[in-house]
């Protein structure tokens, strides 16, 4: 099967990205994968303020590689160096009614939840960002695309402007499927939604001193006073996490409901096990950086092979439009 999957390189990544990066090894492995900087969608959100999106690509880049992700097995590149995604958006706006665009569920969420922020994204440019998605899995043919339930709707999206396509001129477009794979829903350390814009994170390259930090500033459970009380591990931010990665969180259960352990021994564990973690990533996201040029090298390479795939679908696109 041929995958498409993407990023935006909006920031640093963080431990909630790990989940979605495993998933794409696994799916490296067995299919025909395409992973991209998603750079024009960034550009929706901070149209005003673009000048860090080049660095957070480098950066993120540089964390795929450290977890994995592997330019042998998958193409990756840059969506703008590719300019087929922009020409094949431009002929899918052509066709696609403007109530399909109006109706997806994310679109008021995120104008209302970036308004908040003081982001102004009421554009033409985000009101279409599903069609660029759809142009960015198309422009490859995908099969498969892996999302989060909350995707569907896109993906459903991309389904309908593929079969208006094939219905208004040829069959050019296969009709790509969401595939939806278990993500590990990560907490930040506040016990909210892991994200920059809560300032709650924990980075993919954080040092083994700031994940003892960060682990410091979880919340645990309020009710607990003294360490010998009985603890509540449910409404725990730290048992949360010793659930996503301690093997023998079962003892921990036990012995926080019990008072035997106290919030901080527990904390330092955890600090332990997130190490066990994310040093080999940090380890290996060290010795890539150190290969001056290889990034870009990856990306350089990466575009050549997209561009490949993405100009000879436009090719047919154009026939069947008799441009």
């Amino acid at each position: 099967m041929r995958i498409l999957s993407g990023m935006r390189p909006t920031g640093r990544l963080h431990l909630g990205h790990l989940s979605v990066l495993e998933n794409w090894l696994r799916l490296q492995e067995e299919n025909e994968c395409f992973f991209f900087v998603a750079d024009w969608h960034a550009f929706t959100t901070e149209y005003e303020n673009p000048g860090q999106i080049k660095d957070f690509t480098y950066e993120m880049v540089g964390d795929w590689l450290a977890v994995g992700i592997d330019p042998e097995k998958s193409v990756i590149f840059v969506q703008s160096q590719v300019p087929e995604h922009a020409e094949l958006h431009l002929i899918f706006s052509m066709f696609t009614p403007l109530s399909w665009l109006e109706r997806v569920p994310t679109y008021k969420d995120q104008v209302r939840k970036l308004a908040e922020q003081g982001k102004d994204i009421t554009t033409y440019g985000f009101l279409g960002y599903p069609l660029l998605q759809a142009a960015d899995i198309l422009i490859y043919l995908a099969e498969g695309v892996p999302v989060g339930e909350d995707q569907l709707p896109h993906i459903e999206l991309c389904r309908e402007v593929a079969r208006r396509f094939n219905h208004l001129y040829a069959p050019v477009f296969p009709e790509p499927q969401g595939i939806l794979a278990e993500i590990k829903l990560v907490p930040g350390i506040d016990g909210q939604k892991m994200s920059k814009s809560y300032h709650n994170e924990i980075p993919l390259t954080a040092a083994a001193q700031e994940l003892a930090r960060l682990t410091n500033m979880m919340v645990t459970d309020p009710a607990r006073i003294h360490k010998d009380d009985l603890g509540h591990p449910e409404v725990c931010t730290v048992y949360k996490y010793h659930a996503l990665y301690n093997n023998e969180v079962a003892e921990i259960e036990l012995s926080c409901r019990a008072g035997k352990i106290g919030c901080v021994a527990c904390k330092k564990r955890l600090a332990q096990i997130t190490e066990g973690v994310l040093g080999p990533v940090r380890e290996r996201r060290a010795a890539l950086t150190a290969r001056k040029g290889y990034i870009e090298e990856v990306l350089h390479t990466g575009r050549a092979k997209a561009q490949l795939v993405a100009a000879a679908t436009l090719e047919k696109v154009r026939a069947a439009l008799n441009l």
